[in-house]
């Protein structure tokens, strides 16, 4: 299942947080800790680097990813002299303290009533923008909803007379190239539901865990990972807890959206999707995909000219 999803609301939100990054010091792009890299939105990357823009790059819900996963990534990141890499959850009032600290290190020639710190907050939805916003004021400011693209608009906001806070809608990208990204996504709940089939996506988030937390499963759900794959481990949830169908077999639906919401909340324990490593695994694999799908393109075309040709020479 290929997974794209970019409501008409998101082009809008594109060009004007596109317009306001000319005049914005610094940004404070939200990623979630437990697959920084596919949550990395390519449009905030490419919009700040044109305007050579330094960013606070927020791992938030590191309280729900692998630690030792969260650590690596930070020292990834931080191979960027423009970055300053932070791993933190909003539900802890000293990590939100601290953001701002790191935001003015950035840009140490603002942060006056004449120059005041101009940050905008950037990120894919459903990461936790505008619970970050909210804390930093320390007030409700931005609508807040465990549901993705619950923020519309830009809002700009003054946190006091030396500092502006500019939030913005959460942003996908037009098309997601690689699979798996789309799946991780929708796992962690940053694409809408009509967006998805939620059955596919339990099947690929069993799969996943059974290469990287088996023992998590095993512990939650009492399953015999050994013998299973991921459709049998959301079938072994089914029947574990007892969901099943008119005729005794296992309710497939109940059962992945009970897998899901179990990785969503963290009961099923801190796992990342992603690292480092396996990123740069999944980015080859991905770029000669696509490459012998451009020579099977080319060869197609060329074959389709030989016989165009042919048919000319013969009338």
């Amino acid at each position: 299942m290929a997974i794209q999803w970019f409501p008409g609301h998101m082009a809008a939100a594109k060009k004007k947080a596109a317009e306001q990054m000319a005049d914005v010091d610094v940004v404070i792009e939200v990623v979630d800790a437990r697959l920084p890299e596919a949550s990395c939105n390519p449009l905030v990357e490419e919009l700040r680097k044109f305007r050579g823009r330094p960013c606070l790059k927020i791992l938030n819900k590191v309280d729900l990813a692998d630690p030792d996963a969260t650590a690596a990534w930070v020292t990834y990141y931080e191979r960027d002299p423009d970055v300053t890499a932070y791993a933190m959850t909003t539900k802890k009032p000293a990590d939100v303290a601290r953001v701002i600290d790191k935001v003015r290190a950035l840009a140490p020639h603002r942060g006056q009533p004449t120059k005041p710190l101009r940050m905008m907050i950037m990120g894919i939805p459903n990461v936790g923008k505008s619970t970050l916003m909210n804390a930093l004021l320390k007030r409700r400011v931005a609508k807040v909803g465990d549901e993705p693209a619950v923020t519309k608009q830009q809002q700009k906001i003054y946190l006091d007379l030396n500092t502006v806070l500019i939030d913005t809608p959460g942003l996908l990208w037009p098309k997601i190239a690689m699979p798996s990204d789309g799946l991780m996504l929708a796992a962690s709940h940053a694409i809408g539901a009509n967006a998805l089939i939620e059955e596919e996506v339990a099947v690929f988030l069993a799969e996943e865990l059974l290469r990287r937390y088996p023992a998590l499963l095993k512990a939650r759900y009492g399953l015999k990972v050994e013998e299973l794959d991921g459709i049998g481990v959301v079938e072994g949830v089914a029947m574990r807890r007892g969901y099943r169908v008119r005729g005794g077999e296992p309710d497939f639906e109940k059962a992945s959206h009970m897998l899901l919401q179990d990785y969503r909340s963290g009961v099923l324990g801190r796992i990342s999707l992603e690292t480092p490593q396996t990123r740069e695994a999944a980015l080859a694999i991905h770029i000669e995909a696509e490459r012998v799908k451009a020579e099977k393109a080319a060869l197609k075309a060329a074959e389709k000219e030989a016989e165009r040709m042919k048919g000319k020479r013969g009338t």
